[in-house]
């Protein structure tokens, strides 16, 4: 139960960090292109790579990491975990899976974004 909570804790402070990087960047650059999601992406990451290193490292708690990477930046960014996934992968020579990973995701993703969105607006004027 103890970790549920960190995981919520977590997970609220990073999706309230995540807020403030993106209203941050906003103030400082064009909002006709996604700086604020690219930068919490980018940052997600270069933190997950760290938290990794250190407890790749040192024997640290399972708590600590269900509180900083499956809450913390969970919240904050779940591109991180995507990078961190092929990035094991690719430590483990497997080239292909990275391949197919990155593919499937970003592809499958972005067409499941158009399928959901049209499917609703085909409802939507069915319904009217």
């Amino acid at each position: 139960m103890i970790g549920v909570l960190l995981i919520a804790l977590g997970g609220a402070l990073g999706s309230v960090l995540r807020f403030g990087v993106i209203t941050l960047t906003y103030k400082f650059f064009d909002i006709n292109f996604p700086w604020g999601t690219i930068f919490a992406n980018l940052i997600g990451c270069l933190i997950i790579g760290i938290i990794w290193a250190v407890l790749d490292t040192f024997d640290e708690p399972k708590h600590l990491k269900l509180f900083l990477i499956t809450g913390l930046l969970g919240g904050f960014t779940t591109f991180s975990s995507f990078a961190l996934e092929n990035f094991n992968m690719f430590r483990a020579g497997e080239i292909k899976l990275v391949a197919a990973n990155i593919l499937i995701s970003n592809i499958a993703g972005i067409l499941l974004v158009f399928v959901g969105y049209y499917l609703v607006k085909q409802a939507i004027q069915l319904l009217k």
